[in-house]
């Protein structure tokens, strides 16, 4: 299996972190047999792809989330073993969990604490370029990984995908624009997320989803990503059949994590047809 990978073209946020990317993955090349080694040796993974999708009803992602480059600090002593507790209790179906350092405040320690409080099914959220970070997600204990369209050539996103199934891992597969919907079905991708937020400018439009949504075939699950807040956001894209929500700062900033996230859990859905 071959890889290889796209270089940013503009000097915007995400190239910012792409290059942050480079420089970790240079660190982890010496510990490539290692890491693949205890990748294989792994314990089994659940099921995270399954649990975001209920006939009838929107399933929330709740993400575990410190910091970002566009809202600063967000709840810098958060314990994510702690605040993945309270979302289990508030009926998440899943977790995000970032573990970028620099630009987000992650750690794969927060994901190991995560996984190891909870029964859910735990993604890894993060910049990944390389498939030594999948080898490195899978010993964590990561369910899944986030792949960004923008950030990969189509043949690394289809490596990447075919590696992730290898290691038994779900793959949520992240777009921003209807070009990239395209790039990411023609995969045969069959979790798809639209992130509302621009990640050159950060800007948000969480109108974005309802447009998207509309290009993807009905057989696959949707995830709407960035810019939802309340109960009514989650109704709006309900509405328009997204399977579910990823939401982080906006639970994360609550002094009642387990009370915000409850009244986002069980939003009506309109399901998609094919």
């Amino acid at each position: 299996m071959q890889f290889t990978r796209t270089q940013p073209e503009a000097q915007d946020v995400l190239s910012r972190i792409l290059q942050v990317k480079e420089q970790e993955v240079a660190e982890l090349r010496p510990r490539r047999s290692e890491l693949r080694s205890r990748a294989a040796d792994a314990s089994p993974t659940r099921g995270f792809a399954a649990a975001l999708r209920t006939p009838g009803r929107v399933q929330l992602l709740a993400e575990v989330k410190r910091r970002s480059p566009s809202a600063g600090t967000i709840r810098a002593d958060a314990h994510a073993g702690e605040i993945a507790q309270a979302y289990e209790r508030a009926g998440a179906a899943a977790l995000s969990v970032l573990t970028d350092e620099q630009f987000f405040g992650g750690h794969l320690d927060a994901l190991r604490s995560a996984r190891a409080a909870t029964g859910l099914p735990v993604l890894r959220k993060d910049f990944i370029i390389d498939p030594l970070q999948l080898w490195e997600a899978r010993v964590a204990g990561a369910d899944a990984i986030l792949l960004i369209v923008r950030a990969l050539e189509q043949a690394l996103l289809s490596d990447l995908l075919a590696l992730a199934a290898e290691l038994a891992m779900d793959t949520l597969v992240e777009a921003h624009t209807a070009a990239e919907v395209y790039r990411a079905l023609a995969t045969g991708v069959t979790l798809l997320g639209v992130n509302n937020r621009d990640l050159a400018t950060f800007t948000t439009d969480l109108g974005l989803s309802e447009r998207l949504v509309r290009h993807v075939p009905a057989a696959i699950t949707f995830v709407a990503e960035s810019g939802i807040h309340t109960p009514a956001d989650v109704d709006r894209l309900g509405a328009c059949g997204v399977d579910a929500v990823l939401v982080g700062e906006a639970l994360m900033r609550q002094p009642d994590i387990t009370a915000a996230a409850a009244a986002l859990v069980g939003r009506p859905k309109l399901d998609r047809v094919q």
